[in-house]
């Protein structure tokens, strides 16, 4: 039996762009318009209008732009986006509102904040036989949005993929007088995965196995997928086992030893670790659509809103080879809900997996629209043909006719039955039933200072199964942003407010340390294609990834450096002063 307490600290998004926003009313079309930093422009005005507002929603407008950034923290509307639109219908002019870098540390909405006691029983073979938790979740003074969300996934995600006989979870939301918890970045999947991946070194250490061997021996098998977890779960799909060794040989395991050597020499402490990771990403149904226009340019009609994930590429990518047409032909429409029938935004890492599904969908709508046309043009009959790299062909014969013609053709004035009305044009829905589960392998090693407590992350090594992989540049992108976060929550940030009077004390970026560059390595990482088998192109989410991974590795490799001095625990963010004082504990503990 291994058992730890764990604290999990609480952070601020801190995104590029503070929020911001601007309202303006129309009094003439007694008519609102608000122009906001979020990742959710429909569920904005859902809730301004129906909540706030209390008028139907076909009186709001919300128009999102070029969002810098929002990590969960921009999902849900913020008072001041009421504020701005009542101020503006007060005094007949727009108002605009921006936060400063300290309104946002003081009011954006926070995440992560759980302590939490884990125990995990295991066989004399380091076999897992039970695993229980209890967690408290401080989630600040009232519950803000989808604040139930880090709490339900910081349980469901525990057995993560090991097979677990035997589980008690249980987590309690703790009201406090900070600032409300929301999801950011990983939502309860890092909390999970640090819980466990914490567990597993403690029993690897416990028991002299090695600590790859120990999950290898508890991995779920490919052979037992669909495999549903004591939570509720069902994986769809998964090689635990290939990924590991592929990150092994990828970071150069065997190498360590000498490594660790040139680090004592220099006098450093050297340490690594191993970690296996697991999320859920795409949740919700949602819905695209595709529009031809008369000159035969395709427009993508986006429900989910790209703020750095890269949709305009990635969507169009996937919609030119489908449909056959050329990439800079196709237009990207996002954000504006005039503009965008409905769409449920990005978070969570959904969009790849229920976007691309819906726009799979609406693809095929467009094709089964245009093929009537088609036969209708060309003389022939609708059986007879078929549709490949973007033109209509008749079977048995060299004649076709390009899609884009086709949809030329929906708009000619005169001259075409009419049961084929105007315009080409088509929409898709799609829920994941059930979602996609990310995972992957991350192998880190540190250098420690024993005599300043400074640690330096060396190397850090990644390979990630997203399934299907559409853009590698955009989906190693979105590891390292999350292995930059991972690693900043471990070493670095804390949003700290003081025990008797409730202020917050890193009120400004010269009290809540954010990574800079130069606190990073240059990441190693790879991607092993494990298609998921719940939607039409067998991707998974990739967003979340590698802040979800990130913390129990470098805290891991930590302790793997310290061991050796006698230290056992450290907490989150394992500072200089940190990790001085558990060397310094260690020692004096020691001595006597």
């Amino acid at each position: 039996m291994v058992s730890l307490r764990l604290e999990n600290n609480r952070l601020c998004a801190n995104s590029i762009e503070t929020r911001g926003a601007i309202g303006d009313y129309n009094p003439a079309d007694d008519y609102y318009t608000l122009y906001t930093s979020t990742q959710n422009p429909h569920g904005t005005r859902t809730v301004l209008a129906q909540a706030v507002f209390k008028q139907p929603e076909m009186k709001f407008r919300v128009v999102a732009k070029d969002v810098g950034g929002g990590f969960g923290m921009k999902g849900d509307a913020y008072p001041e986006e009421g504020l701005v639109l009542w101020a503006s219908r007060r005094i007949g002019r727009p108002v605009k509102w921006i936060s400063t870098r300290s309104e946002g540390l003081l009011t954006d909405n926070h995440g992560r904040d759980q302590v939490v006691r884990a125990e995990m029983a295991l066989d004399e073979n380091g076999k897992i036989l039970a695993i229980r938790t209890q967690a408290l979740h401080g989630i600040g003074a009232y519950v803000a949005g989808a604040a139930v969300v880090p709490v339900l996934f910081g349980l469901k995600l525990i057995p993560s993929v090991y097979a677990v006989p035997a589980l008690h979870v249980a987590s309690r939301a703790v009201f406090t007088n900070t600032v409300p918890v929301h999801p950011y970045r990983g939502a309860g999947r890092p909390e999970a995965t640090y819980i466990t991946e914490r567990l597993m070194d403690q029993a690897a250490v416990a028991t002299g196995i090695d600590p790859v061997e120990i999950r290898r021996r508890n991995y779920i098998s490919p052979q037992a997928m669909p495999y549903t977890t004591g939570t509720g779960f069902t994986y769809d799909s998964g090689e635990f086992a290939r990924v590991t060794d592929q990150c092994v040989e990828f970071a150069d395991w065997k190498g360590f030893g000498a490594r660790r050597a040139a680090s004592e020499k220099q006098g450093k402490l050297r340490g690594r670790a191993f970690t296996y990771y697991i999320e859920d990403a795409g949740f919700f149904n949602e819905r695209m659509e595709l529009r031809f226009d008369p000159s035969g340019t395709l427009t993508i009609v986006a429900g989910t809103f790209s703020h750095g994930q890269g949709h305009a590429t990635t969507f169009a990518q996937v919609v030119s080879e489908w449909l056959g047409i050329a990439f800079e032909s196709i237009r990207f429409v996002q954000g504006d809900t005039d503009q965008v029938s409905f769409g449920r935004g990005t978070y969570a890492s959904r969009s790849a997996v229920v976007g691309s599904g819906a726009l799979r969908a609406a693809a095929d709508a467009i094709v089964e629209k245009a093929k009537p046309l088609a036969a209708h043009l060309m003389e022939a009959a609708v059986a007879d043909l078929h549709f490949k790299e973007g033109h209509f062909n008749i079977a048995g014969t060299d004649r076709s006719i390009s899609l884009v013609e086709v949809a030329k053709f929906f708009y000619h004035p005169v001259g075409l039955p009419k049961q084929f009305g105007v315009g080409l044009e088509a929409s898709g829905a799609f829920a994941p039933e059930p979602p996609s589960f990310p995972n992957g392998a991350h192998i880190c090693e540190v250098e420690v200072d024993s005599e300043t407590g400074e640690v330096r992350v060396d190397r850090y090594t990644v390979v990630d199964d997203v399934g299907r992989v559409i853009n590698p540049l955009i989906c190693e992108g979105q590891i390292q942003g999350g292995l930059a976060q991972g690693i900043g929550q471990a070493l670095l940030e804390q949003v700290v407010y003081d025990r008797d009077s409730g202020q917050l004390i890193s009120g400004s970026f010269a009290d809540y340390c954010m990574p800079r560059a130069d606190d990073l390595p240059a990441f190693a990482t790879r991607f092993s294609e494990v298609l998921c088998k719940t939607n039409p192109l067998g991707v998974k989410g990739v967003g979340e990834a590698g802040t979800v991974g990130a913390p129990p590795t470098v805290i891991n490799a930590i302790l793997d450096a310290l061991r050796p001095l006698g230290v056992q625990h450290i907490d989150m963010p394992a500072t200089p002063q940190r990790v001085w004082d558990a060397i310094r504990r260690s020692k004096s503990a020691r001595a006597v």
